[in-house]
């Protein structure tokens, strides 16, 4: 069995942003012409009529402050309310490829290695633009990588879940380096016209090289020491579009259900002790106690979540170095999230140091890396 390191990490950051003033702005005017479009219904009581939105209550609600995202001009038109992106030929490079092409590139020079060293492309996303072929198989052509690629979809988990695929091929020797990428395009799968949601989401692209440790250059690298893997099924966050939507009698009508869904309160209740007991049953099969743990980068999707795991994990409030937060500027990546957190907050670890990424999120799902800080 061979050892396995993270050595490279990379972001793709989109260059257009929208803050929570902005957003509110277009929110409010859409309710108000709902409103009034709809006000026999609304008086009759057939319809709800739309609440106004505002920049304290998104901030309030998940410590959310602004997103990026690949195209602010559809989303901030009221009329409009979702990204505008030009559609590609199949001779161009897709949205996404191109997205896991920069971020690929970044992680590849942190940890001194090039394409030829790579073996396999993982695209681990909560959504793909296509059915096929995989979007890994485009980026490896791209990239011009030897082996193979393929797609996983395990919603905002995809990162740790494709971290530990990447992991046991590593270790069982079947390859020696694995690059795992996440874009996540979430701008296009959110729906803006709904207030309880309409803030979550943002756009990035984040990757990570895994390699065996004795093929590692880097000067500083992360030790895979284990990963855990957990899912219990749920419909409490829900996304219904997919290839059978034009089999159905109104499935090409605008229906709430094709777009991203969740009942924020139960997961709130069934999702922060999964999690809570998945980190500290990952930690213990390692003999590793709560105390030893010196960085924790978790699921961007709330700061309140995120505050509930750390204190239930280290029996106490984290200090912000120990689980740091991106989400105040990026907002919600989905599965990116948690490895922008780990790319931008890596720093300042001694030797040895023991670590863990946690991401969780629909299906349910839970995944878990458990890291040793190596200094060569």
């Amino acid at each position: 069995m061979h050892k396995v390191a993270i050595t490279g990490s990379g972001v793709f950051t989109p260059s257009e942003v929208i803050t929570n003033d902005e957003l509110v702005k277009t929110f409010n005017a859409y309710a108000d012409k709902f409103n009034f479009e709809n006000k026999g219904l609304i008086e009759r009581g057939d319809v709800a009529a739309k609440d106004h939105s505002s920049a304290e209550f998104i901030y309030a609600a998940s410590g959310i402050n602004q997103r990026y995202v690949l195209d602010k001009t559809g989303i901030l038109d009221p009329d409009v309310m979702h990204p505008l992106l030009r559609q590609r030929s199949d001779d161009e490079p897709s949205v996404m490829a191109e997205m896991a092409v920069d971020a690929c590139t970044k992680a590849l020079k942190q940890s001194g290695k090039s394409a030829s060293d790579v073996d396999c492309v993982i695209v681990a996303a909560s959504n793909h633009e296509r059915a096929y072929p995989a979007i890994a198989v485009e980026v490896q052509d791209l990239m011009g990588i030897n082996g193979f690629g393929y797609d996983m979809n395990v919603a905002c988990s995809s990162a740790t879940f494709g971290i530990q695929s990447a992991a046991d091929m590593i270790r069982a020797g079947s390859i020696r380096s694995a690059l795992v990428v996440n874009p996540e395009i979430c701008s296009a799968h959110l729906e803006w016209r709904d207030r309880d949601c309409h803030f979550i989401f943002g756009d990035v692209c984040t990757a990570v090289l895994l390699e065996r440790v004795e093929d590692a250059e880097s000067k500083e690298y992360f030790e895979v020491i284990s990963t855990k893997c957990a899912t219990v099924f749920s419909n409490n966050i829900r996304n219904n579009n997919g290839f059978l939507r034009r089999s159905r009698p109104d499935g090409m009508k605008d229906r709430r259900d094709m777009q991203f869904m969740q009942e924020g309160r139960k997961v709130f209740k069934q999702v922060l002790p999964m999690v809570s007991a998945h980190i500290l049953e990952h930690i213990g099969s390692e003999d590793i106690k709560p105390s030893d743990l010196k960085r924790l980068w978790l699921h961007q999707a709330n700061k309140t979540m995120n505050d509930f795991i750390g204190k239930k994990v280290l029996g106490r409030t984290p200090e912000p170095e120990e689980q740091p937060n991106i989400l105040q500027d990026y907002a919600n990546t989905s599965s990116a999230g948690s490895i922008i957190a780990f790319s931008q907050h890596s720093d300042n670890l001694n030797k040895d140091d023991i670590c863990l990424i946690c991401s969780f999120g629909a299906g349910y799902s839970v995944g878990s890396v458990l890291l040793r800080k190596i200094n060569a």
